[in-house]
């Protein structure tokens, strides 16, 4: 994906992150280990472990190395609320455990969906898997359980950020059963910025000049982050509200006081 801003790990490893990005794997097959190691640390509080906020945990390795599998077993064991973001059906693979985690702990899956429209999704994101298959992912994983919510991500100026695109993936999702939809304007940190702009010179020369204004640094506009906000906050209140069903991990006991 041009605008994924992991390319910037390889940077650190002195590797190519806009060229050969996609065409070097790293795999850190010892992860799910070291998790254990450090959940079974005297003073592990169980807080929630987020998976996805650097590299999606289910992209095409996975099938092969079954390295999130691992990790969630590994918090499965050690009662630890987890929060997933993903773009993959990949993820339904670990049903089991998730649904088997939601009755014990919170589990918070949110599936990456920046539009609805399957060309412009194969544009922007041409190895990831198709919008209708990632809403079909949300409705199982939502039927099964679990807390699932859409991430409309990235919102990219100029190609999916009109009213009408971010109203129709807010209604798919909650068409699906989705519990939530956030979103998240384009980043462009060092390195992306590079990949984002040959990717704009190759498809969408004409938006260059919008792209250069917009981002002199790494963020956008305050002022068109809000707007952007204004118009998903007003797409979510015609869209009509969504249905928490998921299940809960049952409280945990209090204390009782004797007098």
């Amino acid at each position: 994906m041009p605008f994924c801003y992991a390319r910037r790990t390889h940077w650190f490893l002195d590797e190519d992150g806009v060229n050969q990005w996609s065409s070097k794997i790293f795999v850190k097959i010892n992860a799910p280990e070291v998790l254990r190691r450090e959940l079974s640390r005297p003073g592990w509080r169980r807080e929630e472990v987020a998976l996805g906020t650097a590299t999606d945990p289910y992209q095409a390795a996975e099938r092969r190395y079954r390295i999130t599998r691992g990790i969630l077993e590994a918090l499965r064991d050690f009662r630890t609320p987890v929060g997933i973001v993903t773009r993959s059906p990949l993820i339904l693979r670990d049903l089991d455990i998730l649904t088997t985690m939601a009755g014990r702990v919170d589990v918070t899956v949110c599936v990456s969906i920046a539009t609805t429209d399957a060309a412009v999704a194969r544009q922007i994101e041409p190895t990831v898997a198709s919008p209708a298959q990632r809403l079909r992912a949300v409705e199982r994983l939502a039927a099964a359980g679990i807390r699932t919510g859409v991430l409309l991500a990235p919102v990219l100026p100029g190609l999916t950020d009109r009213p009408e695109s971010l109203s129709v993936v807010i209604r798919a999702a909650r068409d699906v059963g989705a519990t939530f939809v956030g979103h998240r304007v384009l980043y462009l940190g060092e390195v992306t910025k590079d990949t984002f702009m040959q990717f704009l010179a190759q498809h969408y020369p004409d938006l260059i000049p919008l792209y250069r204004r917009m981002y002199p640094g790494q963020y956008a506009p305050r002022a068109y982050e809000q707007h952007v906000a204004r118009i998903v906050g007003e797409e979510k209140q015609r869209a009509g509200p969504m249905e928490p069903r998921y299940l809960r991990p049952p409280e945990a006991p209090q204390q009782i006081t004797l007098l």
